[in-house]
């Protein structure tokens, strides 16, 4: 679980690895416990921002702070003609469908110092070259799938329903259309999962705005993508990745007084990370201890004997109840005994969901 991936996109020059080199130099810069590793060249692992370790940390006295951690895979430049393989075209096809989520990065600043593959600034142009050989890449495999079942089907009518739903996902992509907006029934949806369409993953448009208009997001090129990513129902993140480039150089003091004084909250990065986090439909329990705070990767909508067994099998396997305080009341009765005093602290079974932030004592034989 801990390994869901976001795989960063984008055409050549668009910031698509300032974004990724400054999430690495930050993570190096930020965290002992888990400096980005790089596993392959392009493969980084990020923490996720969480205030509620350092302030659960101090009341525990911990040791050691663990966040839970986000994968980022940097994919090669993706170019006209990727799906017949053109430019580095078959491999950037396999790591993408390898990944759970796609953060699209798009060029929205004018800069004649950086040349744009196509000569000219058009953030809609840009996304629909990638998003056209997404979908001519997801078309070739539907029509080998479909092949491969018409066959089958002859002598096995089980196997009509997912012959019809490749039939759909054809036509759809044949209108140009990414299998993320096709209308499905829970029975179709079960047997998409077999497939692994790239247009079917969520997308983040992560929208490069010059320095002057991060500040402001008054630039015709973002509105473009604001009116794009809506009608798509996915998520726009603006950033500005020579700033982030720049803050990744700094110290967290520095860092902090410079975004206040451009009058923005947090960095691009922090934002980028937890969007990304939500975008896999992901929550995060915490426990807290003498020996350390730690943050733990669930799916929404987890039960607690599965939520155990992030932290070891047994704890699964033995399970007896799980001793919930949510993290406000953890705060406001400094810490689990004056929660228990305060009768905050639930006792729940094995049907119980974890909700994002439980801090959470598992019991277990």
């Amino acid at each position: 679980m801990s390994n869901l991936s976001c795989g960063i996109v984008g055409l050549p020059n668009v910031g698509k690895s300032t974004l990724f080199n400054a999430l690495l130099k930050k993570v190096q810069a930020g965290a002992e416990n888990f400096p980005f590793c790089t596993i392959e060249p392009n493969v980084g692992i990020v923490n996720v921002p969480d205030d509620r370790l350092d302030v659960l940390s101090k009341l525990s006295k911990s040791k050691k702070v663990l966040p839970a951690t986000m994968t980022f895979v940097d994919i090669a430049g993706l170019v006209k003609g990727a799906s017949k393989g053109e430019g580095l075209g078959n491999q950037f096809l396999a790591n993408i469908r390898e990944t759970d989520a796609i953060v699209h990065v798009v060029r929205c600043f004018e800069d004649d110092e950086v040349v744009h593959v196509e000569g000219k600034i058009d953030p809609i142009g840009d996304i629909e070259v990638i998003n056209l050989e997404l979908i001519l890449a997801d078309l070739q495999m539907a029509q080998n799938s479909l092949q491969k079942i018409e066959r089958q089907a002859k002598g096995n009518k089980a196997l009509m329903p997912t012959q019809n739903l490749l039939q759909k996902i054809i036509d759809h992509l044949n209108e140009n259309q990414p299998v993320r907006s096709i209308e499905l029934t829970k029975e179709e949806k079960e047997l998409l999962k077999t497939y692994h369409f790239i247009t079917a993953k969520k997308v983040i448009y992560a929208a490069n705005l010059s320095e002057e208009e991060i500040t402001t997001l008054d630039s015709p090129h973002y509105r473009a993508v604001q009116e794009y990513a809506a009608k798509e129902k996915s998520q726009l993140l603006p950033f500005c990745a020579k700033l982030e480039e720049e803050l990744a150089q700094l110290s967290e003091e520095e860092a902090a007084e410079y975004l206040d004084s451009l009058g923005l909250k947090e960095p691009g990065l922090n934002r980028l990370i937890k969007t990304s986090f939500e975008t896999l439909g992901l929550i995060t329990f915490l426990t807290t201890g003498e020996q350390e705070t730690r943050a733990w990767t669930v799916p929404a909508g987890s039960p607690a004997p599965e939520a155990a067994g992030k932290i070891h099998t047994d704890i699964q396997k033995g399970f007896i109840r799980a001793e919930v305080v949510t993290f406000d009341d953890m705060v406001a009765c400094s810490g689990r005994v004056g929660a228990k005093e305060a009768g905050k602290a639930r006792s729940e079974g094995k049907d119980y969901t974890v909700q994002d932030g439980d801090v959470i004592l598992f019991f277990h034989n």
